[in-house]
């Protein structure tokens, strides 16, 4: 039940710890997405809340969600002028070169008809920056905390392969998938906002992690 996930909540909006494998728009194919969940989390409100970004189906953590159109148009503009912070935990498939640094990369969308669109890294793609630090290694693998500047489709996951030289751990299209998993979550969001209260949300770290030797930061 997503109702148990919320971590936050007031009259305009609401995070969720979104579950990996829940995809946040319908899929083209059919199938369960965030769409069949939102009855569940009105809240004495009649009106369904609405998605303001987006999260991978594959990504865990914090969504934000609004509850009101007015507060939608507020909170897709705070996240259009880049006044959100965010923090995402990731483990890479190796160990980097350096402990932390900031990758400066713009991203264009690819695609062919053999393998799909995907996204890499392009002096005609769009500005992304992103600042990244070691948390711990163990095994061979490394948890990095990620902190985008920029929100662009899948940016950590091509930051990670182009920019620090790693791909994230089970990631099906930039890596190589993992039974376990994709270990990418979005674990802080803190969004301003003026006359109210900031919005924060921390989420708590998966079990998925924990299996992976990586339950705490």
């Amino acid at each position: 039940m997503l109702a148990d996930k919320v971590l936050f909540l007031d009259g305009e909006a609401m995070v969720i710890d979104k579950p990996a494998g829940l995809p946040v728009d319908p899929p083209r194919r059919g199938g369960i997405s965030l769409e069949n969940h939102l009855d569940s989390l009105t809240f004495g409100f009649q009106r369904w809340p609405m998605a303001v970004h987006r999260l991978d189906q594959d990504t865990s953590g914090c969504l934000l969600l609004s509850r009101n159109p007015k507060a939608h148009a507020r909170l897709q503009q705070a996240f259009e002028a880049n006044r959100v912070e965010k923090r995402y935990l990731a483990v890479l498939e190796g160990v980097p070169g350096e402990v932390e640094g900031v990758i400066d990369l713009p991203l264009a969308k690819v695609s062919t008809r053999e393998e799909g669109w995907r996204m890499t890294g392009s002096p005609e793609g769009k500005s992304a920056r992103t600042a990244w630090r070691v948390l711990r290694t163990d095994g061979g693998r490394t948890l990095v905390e990620f902190r985008p500047a920029t929100g662009r489709t899948h940016q950590i996951r091509v930051h990670a392969l182009e920019g620090v030289g790693i791909p994230v751990v089970g990631d099906p299209v930039y890596g190589r998938a993992d039974k376990g998993g994709m270990l990418l979550h979005a674990a802080e969001l803190i969004i301003p906002r003026d006359g109210k209260p900031t919005i924060e949300a921390i989420a708590p770290i998966p079990e998925r992690f924990a299996a992976a030797g990586f339950g705490h930061e």
